[in-house]
């Protein structure tokens, strides 16, 4: 189910059984600021040369989720409490990454 008529899958709904996370590269993780989730934030997925790839809205929980190729990537979090970066080099399986934003 998407969000507001965005084409991405709800944020927060468990990965579907489909997913074989030896296979594919999943980064996974929650937005915050001051210790608590910010919900819809925007975040970016920019590839190891900036480029931008994709964008996902968080869900009211603050949790996001990209599909990727295994590499370096960098996750940038716009909100109203602020932005920040995350860099996370991934793998295959799923890849957890903590985004603080602030002002």
């Amino acid at each position: 189910m998407s969000i507001d008529g965005c084409g991405a899958p709800e944020q927060g709904a468990p990965l579907p059984a489909s997913v074989d996370v030896e296979k594919e590269t999943v980064i996974t993780g929650v937005v915050s600021a001051e210790g608590g989730p910010v919900a819809g934030a925007y975040v970016r997925l920019l590839d190891s040369s900036g480029e931008f790839t994709a964008e996902v809205v968080t869900s009211p929980a603050g949790e996001f989720r990209f599909f990727a190729a295994p590499g370096t990537w960098t996750l940038r979090a716009l909100s109203r409490a602020g932005n920040g970066d995350a860099t996370v080099a991934a793998d295959r399986g799923i890849n957890n990454v903590a985004v603080s934003v602030g002002a």
